[in-house]
């Protein structure tokens, strides 16, 4: 199934309905939601991580007892820098992203400060070859060791420390989590993600052919949120904007138990907790550690101090967006992208390219980006228009429109035009037989009366995409909306959003309510909006 609707009209009846489940004292101090999203972490070569204890939130109101990696000490940097209010709490959910060159030697401190009750902890880093140490200068193991012996790999006991180092030498998009008593310790929330940028040379990041480097701004001025200029290096990896996505589920009662054991006295290596792990009934679905609609709300919310992280895609058309997805947690998260199928680049950092040809990539284009936990992929994401066949921008014969098609049959000649990357093959094709506003007639489509859909101040009550849409679809003998109230003006914003959602249904709710979990937009406006997720 597809929607294409009105985006704040849609993104916002889900928050709508949350406020008015849980007693909200007013509508009326809702603003219009603008995305904010990108793939935000932490930089450098050597990070101070701990484990803790914290709480984290639900929307059905639940605070919720959970254990996560976050930064000890304060990190080198943030990336994208330009992101506004970056922070890293001692305790987050995910954990810190951790964002490195290909090549870098990565070391990674981690301090136990979870509860006496639960024991070791530890970090698993899936594909890289990893020392329990500091490496030598020449880049060997050294003989001692830090930590303790565990299952998997060397653990930190409470109170006491763990060192991991590795080389970064696959670039792509990683997984990481603990390697301690997993069915316990990830599901209270130890995992994170790491994301290695391709290098072309030691410390310099790859601008495969093609590709526009990273800048403070695109060409059409508005600022560039990309950590790289392409996902590998290679030219069939090249983007524009970049998401993560993790997907977790979480099981209340297991939550339960931790934190009613969590003041046992205990010198055991394995913890004094028993915890019950099965039978396995997960209420909360999370997307970067957040179940709609929170995971709309923008990075590094204040209102969120556990987790930092939000899922919430935009874009302009035509441009490539990277995806990059990790699964968490034990069960698999079949991910729908409405608005196109996705290009898989790579999984766990493997860039899947053609046999007889190394120029083109071979990935498979899926419906579903479906998670398997512990699996990373990195896919390609965009959307056009093209193949509608009518008119998304609303243009009739006459009214001035230009669309002169490049090679590829878009319009790029003028970046700043509302109609950039329009499908010229469709331009000023009717939408409507018999339309209401200002726009062509003779289309396949009978809408009904503008009027009659417009009601409330979340939705612009028009079809069509750019500045002018809603004028184009109003009716000569009145106003849309007919309140005059709007809160995203059509002067300046109108655009189409895409439910991406995961396809069990069950993965929808929040504590089987419905709308929540692992859902959110894929926020389509046209090139003259300004994408800003800076705030």
């Amino acid at each position: 199934m597809g929607y294409i609707t009105n985006k704040t009209w849609i993104a916002t009846r889900a928050r709508l309905g949350r406020l008015a489940r849980f007693g909200a004292a007013t509508l009326a101090a809702l603003v219009c939601l603008h995305a904010q999203a990108a793939a935000p972490g932490i930089t450098g070569t050597r990070f101070d991580l701990s484990a803790e204890a914290n709480r984290i939130s639900q929307p059905d109101g639940m605070s919720v007892y959970s254990w996560g990696y976050g930064c000890r000490t304060a990190p080198a940097g943030f990336s994208p820098s330009a992101i506004a209010g970056a922070n890293c709490p001692s305790m987050q959910i995910p954990g810190p992203t951790l964002i490195v060159k290909q090549g870098d030697v990565v070391t990674v401190t981690l301090t136990n400060n979870l509860p006496t009750a639960a024991g070791n902890t530890s970090i698993l880093f899936p594909g890289f070859q990893v020392c329990a140490a500091a490496l030598n200068p020449d880049g060997t193991c050294p003989a001692a060791l830090t930590g303790v012996p565990g299952l998997l790999t060397r653990e930190a006991a409470h109170g006491g420390t763990v060192t991991y180092s590795f080389v970064a030498a696959t670039p792509g998009t990683h997984a990481y989590y603990s390697g301690t008593q997993g069915d316990l310790q990830i599901e209270m929330g130890l995992y994170g993600a790491i994301i290695v940028l391709p290098t072309s040379a030691p410390g310099t990041v790859a601008v495969p052919t093609g590709c526009r480097a990273v800048a403070a701004t695109l060409p059409n001025g508005q600022t560039d949120f990309r950590n790289a200029a392409a996902a590998y290096n290679h030219s069939t990896t090249c983007y524009d904007r970049e998401y993560l996505f993790q997907f977790s589920e979480m099981d209340p009662r297991i939550h339960t138990q931790a934190e009613q054991q969590a003041a046992n006295a205990c010198t055991l290596p394995n913890g004094c907790m028993t915890v019950e792990t099965e039978p396995y009934h997960p209420a909360y679905f999370m997307v970067n550690g957040r179940s709609m609609p929170d995971d709309m709300d923008p990075n590094y919310a204040v209102q969120y101090p556990h987790q930092p992280y939000n899922g919430n895609p935009h874009m302009h058309p035509g441009e490539l967006v990277l995806l990059r997805i990790v699964g968490t947690g034990r069960w698999q998260h079949p991910f729908h992208e409405h608005g196109n199928h996705v290009r898989v680049l790579a999984r766990d950092g493997n860039l899947l390219l053609s046999k007889t040809d190394a120029t083109k990539a071979a990935g498979p284009l899926l419906f579903t980006t479906t998670t398997t936990p512990g699996l990373a992929m990195d896919g390609i994401f965009y959307w056009t228009g093209k193949g509608l066949n009518w008119d998304v921008y609303g243009h009739k014969p006459g009214d001035g429109s230009v669309c002169n098609p490049d090679a590829n049959g878009y319009y790029t000649e003028d970046p700043h035009a509302p109609n950039y990357y329009e499908w010229c093959a469709d331009h000023n094709k009717a939408l409507e037989t018999h339309p209401f506003g200002n726009v062509g007639s003779g289309g396949p489509v009978t809408l009904p009366d503008s009027h009659l859909l417009t009601n409330g101040s979340w939705y612009g009550g028009s079809p069509y995409l750019g500045p002018d849409a809603t004028m184009r679809a109003t009716s000569p003998t009145g106003t849309t909306p007919p309140s005059g109230t709007i809160a995203n003006p059509p002067a300046s914003e109108a655009g189409f959003a895409f439910m991406w959602h995961s396809h069990n249904e069950r993965e929808i709710t929040t504590n089987n309510i419905f709308p929540g979990g692992m859902m959110m937009m894929m926020l389509v406006d046209p090139q003259v909006f300004l994408i800003d997720e800076s705030n």
